[in-house]
């Protein structure tokens, strides 16, 4: 460093370190900044440029010498060493993993988008032939019911009133019977849990792709079968692969790859010390917390949807059944005040059950028990191919998994111990335990 180049640092350094002093006085600092030289401050700043253009350089060097060696590896393969062929396979079936689930996360991003757009055409037509069909109802019942005070004479005059609440009536028993097979309520239900279903398909994707995952062909495998049980289990379409409305018991909804796993029903005895938050207690909590969703939280859920799918055959059976009445009593009340009176009330009570079925949206019901019971069943199902894996380090931390079990049943890490001694204590004192597993609905 030459002088110049000395004096100009030491008088740069001078303001902040003793400007404040006595002993130096604010002239000789003026004058020594007045004293730099500007060739000197210029050329200061040159080796960065330098820098630069020489980085610019080896960057171009370097892009060079890789292009030459991948065309000169693609055109000679067998330049390559083993351990370089080996590990170039690898990265090219990484690759193509990595495109197939970045494919698989777009096409699941259109089924929640499709899955949105037709619940919202579904609850549209829930709606619309709701209010129809009780209007086109009411007012088949309201015209026969006035038709007496309307004309005085022979069965002619009463001829027109007759016929068109007769046609609405029958208008109504067809609307009746399309929607009682379709039900809209439940079908908007359906799409409202394959939406739901989708999006935390969707976020397990994207946090597998967000925290650098490497991909392979059972990730791939494992996501196509996780995309296509959720397609099964909540169709699109209507005609030939729509959900059976009323089948000839309660079944839970199962939108999940199953397993075949074998329940064990010993715990382990060799734990040694605590592993991946594991023990012998955490393990008979779980399972005895999975014991009470078994034996409590499903039984009554299977009791409720049954008395639902009921209800719902007896009303959809009603419903067309009365309005079907109204339409014979309505085409024979100008003979027979009779025929017209059971025609009035035949038209008011299917206007009172269709409101029940429909304006209640009693499919819906039925479809969120069939939903929650799918929820026993998959928590039942995960919590026993947990437990029946037999290294602890291949499980999910024992910590993490009791959390996710609380949380997934409404309670607190303490709630959920409480419930898991009450219902040991209960079997083995022969005392009735009727507490619930899940707090949440």
């Amino acid at each position: 460093m030459s002088l110049s180049q000395l004096h100009v640092s030491s008088s740069i350094s001078l303001p902040s370190s003793i400007s404040s002093s006595k002993y130096c006085p604010s002239k000789t600092i003026n004058a020594s900044i007045n004293h730099i030289p500007k060739l000197v401050l210029s050329s200061i700043s040159l080796p960065k440029v330098r820098k630069t253009n020489l980085l610019k350089e080896l960057h171009k060097k370097s892009d060079l010498e890789i292009t030459n060696t991948i065309e000169t590896r693609t055109n000679n393969p067998s330049s390559f060493t083993d351990n370089e062929q080996q590990d170039h396979d690898s990265a090219a079936n990484s690759d193509v993993s990595t495109a197939k689930i970045w494919a698989i996360l777009e096409e699941v991003s259109n089924r929640i988008e499709m899955h949105e757009n037709i619940r919202e055409q579904r609850d549209n037509w829930h709606s619309l032939l709701f209010k129809s069909i009780n209007m086109i109802t009411l007012s088949a019942t309201t015209m026969l019911a006035l038709a007496p005070t309307t004309h005085v004479g022979g069965i002619l005059s009463h001829f027109p009133i007759n016929l068109s609440s007769s046609l609405l009536f029958f208008a109504a028993t067809g609307m009746l019977i399309v929607m009682n097979k379709l039900q809209p309520s439940q079908l908007v239900e359906e799409q409202r849990n394959a939406t739901r279903l989708f999006k935390a398909l969707r976020r397990e994707i994207e946090n597998f792709i967000f925290l650098g995952n490497v991909p392979t062909h059972k990730d791939v495998d494992i996501l196509i079968v996780k995309t296509l049980a959720l397609d099964k289990a909540y169709p699109l379409a209507l005609i030939g692969a729509m959900l059976e409305k009323f089948p000839k018991k309660y079944e839970p909804s199962s939108w999940w790859p199953k397993n075949n796993f074998q329940t064990i029903e010993k715990p382990f005895s060799d734990y040694g010390n605590e592993r991946n938050g594991w023990s012998q207690e955490l393990e008979n909590e779980i399972r005895e917390i999975n014991e009470v969703v078994r034996t409590k939280d499903k039984e009554d859920y299977e009791r409720l949807g049954n008395i639902a799918l009921k209800l719902n055959k007896g009303l959809a059976i009603s419903g067309p059944l009365l309005t079907g009445v109204a339409t014979i009593g309505s085409a024979f009340s100008g003979v027979s005040p009779a025929a017209a009176m059971v025609a009035v009330v035949a038209g008011a009570a299917a206007t009172i059950i269709n409101t029940v079925e429909h304006g209640g949206q009693v499919g819906m019901v039925f479809e969120m028990y069939r939903n929650c019971g799918g929820f026993f069943d998959l928590l039942e199902e995960s919590t026993n191919s947990t437990l029946e894996e037999s290294e602890l380090d291949k499980r999910e931390n024992g910590e993490v998994f009791e959390m996710k079990m609380a949380l997934k049943l409404g309670r607190s890490l303490s709630e959920l111990k409480d419930l898991a001694n009450k219902s040991s204590s209960s079997r083995t004192d022969d005392n009735s335990f009727s507490e619930f597993a899940n707090k949440l609905f």
